[in-house]
């Protein structure tokens, strides 16, 4: 499969016979070939894991937290990317239900945003230290009802990149578009991904 004309990484049960699909989005300078291997910390039966590249390794050149139109166009293009990765899955007769997106940093801020500006019911969203993207967030950006769409966001108390001020917000905002969100905010993790963080995901996969 390819997306924008970057490849799409593969990993677990083909999608032929998958019930499930997992659409993993990496984090700045990291590759979709490499992150499909944090597949393998999960332990789900019937999921098909899917990651696409982002063009040269970034989905939007500066912070989150920039104003939007600093990351524009390809910010845009991004998130347009994700969109026909879903039509796509949808063309193959997978229900948003049984869809989820996972991302780490850079691509949790960008599993986040596509979710709130196209909220239905997902199987989950799983953001590894991020939060919805924009100076400011622009709540005209978002539509629909998540339809108690379960949301974790895990982060550290100290982020160099993801303040827990904007995690708090954009855990507000998308309680109030109808999602069940589970924030944790981890004392000195660091910018990464612990156990406590996989355990979580891997219980709203089984879900």
């Amino acid at each position: 499969m390819i997306i924008h004309n970057e490849p799409v990484a593969t990993a677990g049960e083909p999608l032929s016979s998958a019930k499930k699909v997992v659409v993993m989005l990496h984090g700045r300078g990291d590759r979709a070939d490499n992150f499909i291997q944090f597949s393998q910390e999960f332990s789900v039966e019937k999921t098909a894991f899917l990651a696409p590249q982002a063009i040269q390794n970034t989905w939007y050149p500066h912070s989150f937290l920039a104003p939007t139109e600093r990351n524009e166009p390809q910010l845009s293009l991004s998130l347009s990317g994700v969109a026909e990765l879903m039509d796509n899955l949808e063309g193959l007769s997978f229900a948003p239900e049984n869809i989820y997106l996972l991302g780490f940093s850079q691509g949790a801020c960008l599993s986040l945003e596509y979710g709130a500006r196209h909220a239905r019911r997902y199987g989950g969203i799983i953001a590894f230290t991020g939060g919805l993207i924009g100076e400011q967030i622009n709540n005209a950006n978002y539509h629909g009802d998540f339809e108690a769409t379960p949301i974790f966001i895990g982060s550290s108390d100290h982020d160099p990149h993801v303040p827990e001020a904007r995690i708090d917000e954009s855990e507000q905002v998308l309680a109030s578009m109808g999602a069940e969100v589970t924030k944790t905010i981890y004392p000195g993790i660091g910018h990464t991904i612990i156990q406590e963080e996989i355990d979580v995901a891997q219980g709203i996969l089984l879900s």
